[in-house]
């Protein structure tokens, strides 16, 4: 078991000073792999007056060196990329296969694309030709906190760390305490890449402390949170005595629409992308919409997806699904379950309980329900857990409105092999992000969602503007 009770804070690992001590989770085995503390007050304020003292210089920088340290940090995490793949798959249950190349690939995917968009970013230039005198600057929003969750680790503390140190911001990233391991490793790569002290910091910790304490703290400029939007509202109303700017990356509860001229992969390939890490992405498609002439097969199909889908601890190399994340997820899945069965969602495969041979680790029965309404529990809640929902429709304008009946509206999917039909539809989904016919969005693509999903955007450029402020000079020349 490792002892990892220090933060990163003002280029140093220091002792917590009002911090208590937490262990962290095998969730294959349930078994303790390492003691963090949770940050406390004090610790909370040691890392912002850090951040809040480095930003003059590190804002000051030239933009291409900050893109310079970024570099370096890349080769440091490609250095270290088997090492960043078992703390994920040891600390959130990622099989080692997915944490090698998805979990850990996303994190370099982003750090790349975030280098690639500061090289071509304007940071300054003039308002226009009817303006010659009026240059416009976008200049670092200034200390960011940022609170990431425990599902795709990497994929959202790049997202977030590398445009802030791009944009010249100075941050204090509070990792989910359940998965804080790739974090604290992601902390070494940045010391070890040269960025001046106090323009990273880390401090573990919790929601309630360390989570509050940031959202809060009046020398914090902006908060960028991913999470449930339970969490995210709470955060919006804590930021809002201080008019902080927020970005929120929050829940989902997808639609994938399936067209009866869909290729014939489309059902199987939702199915897949539905369980794909345990069933924990905000952006799974996790409500299969399908026309009615094709349901009935489509059923089937899911059900045989289901039934062979391997599970098996996160350590086995294949391409089994792993645990949920803790014991408190896995319980809060089986209630989600049980509320099909109690509103009478037809049972197709999977349900409550472990699987047959896995009785210690969090692991969840990969499930489908099918002629479930928009009634009903597992309809409106998000899951997050590998469980899929069906349901049939007769037309375009049906699927529609079906789509869009959901606080959500983060991702949603439309198969199809009517191009025509398939732009009709994704212009009138009430969502961030579509993505047609299993074809994902290219590199540096903004990530994002409306509703409840949140606001503002993540990737490229777009996860660049987030930390930048936008000030207008006149003349100039």
């Amino acid at each position: 078991m490792n002892i990892m009770t220090k933060h990163y804070i003002n280029g140093h690992w220091v002792a917590s000073v009002d911090g208590r001590e937490m262990a962290v989770e095998n969730p294959s085995t349930e078994e303790r792999i390492a003691t963090i503390s949770l940050g406390g007050p004090a610790d909370t304020d040691a890392a912002v007056a850090a951040a809040k003292s480095a930003f003059p210089g590190w804002a000051a920088t030239e933009p291409q060196e900050r893109i310079a340290v970024l570099e370096r940090l890349m080769e440091a995490y490609k250095g270290r990329a088997k090492e960043m793949a078992q703390a994920i798959s040891q600390e959130m249950g990622a099989p080692i296969a997915l944490a090698s190349t998805a979990q850990v690939g996303a994190g370099a995917g982003h750090l790349k694309n975030t280098i690639r968009a500061a090289k071509s970013f304007a940071f300054e230039h003039p308002l226009g030709d009817h303006a010659p005198g009026d240059m416009i600057f976008h200049e670092p929003v200034g200390v960011c906190a940022l609170i990431t969750p425990w599902n795709w680790p990497m994929n959202q503390v790049m997202l977030k760390v590398a445009p802030a140190l791009a944009a010249g911001c100075t941050m204090v990233l509070k990792p989910a305490e359940q998965a804080p391991l790739s974090a604290m490793l992601l902390a070494e790569m940045i010391d070890e890449a040269g960025f001046p002290p106090g323009v990273f910091n880390l401090v573990n910790g919790d929601g309630a402390g360390v989570g509050s304490a940031l959202t809060a703290h009046p020398d914090v400029d902006m908060v960028s949170f991913t999470g449930s939007t339970r969490a995210g509202i709470a955060i919006s109303k804590s930021a809002a005595d201080t008019v902080k700017r927020v970005s929120l990356e929050l829940g989902g509860k997808g639609a994938n629409i399936i067209f009866a001229d869909a290729d014939e992969k489309a059902v199987a390939r939702g199915v897949r992308h539905c369980f794909n890490n345990s069933g924990q992405s905000c952006n799974a498609p996790t409500r299969m919409l399908v026309e009615r002439s094709i349901y009935d097969q489509a059923v089937e199909t899911a059900r045989a997806v289901a039934e062979k889908t391997e599970i098996g601890p996160a350590d086995v190399e294949g391409r089994q699904i792993g645990p949920v994340v803790s014991d408190t997820q896995f319980n809060k899945i089986q209630y989600l379950i049980k509320r099909g069965f109690d509103e009478r969602a037809t049972l197709v495969a999977g349900g409550l309980g472990r699987p047959e041979g896995l009785e210690r680790g969090y692991f969840v029965r990969p499930t489908v329900f099918a002629d479930v309404t928009s009634d009903m529990t597992l309809w409106k809640e998000e899951v997050f857990g590998p469980v899929l929902v069906m349901t049939p429709f007769d037309t375009e304008e049906e699927a529609i409105v079906l789509a869009n009946d959901t606080p959500y509206g983060l991702t949603n999917y439309v198969q199809t092999a009517d191009k025509a039909r398939a732009r009709r539809v994704a212009r009138q989904l009430r969502s961030g992000m579509v993505e047609m016919n299993g074809k994902f969005g290219g590199a540096g693509s903004p990530f994002g969602g409306m509703k409840q999903s949140g606001n503002g955007r993540e990737g490229g450029a777009w996860g660049l503007e987030e930390f930048l402020e936008v000030k207008a000079v006149s003349d100039w020349e």
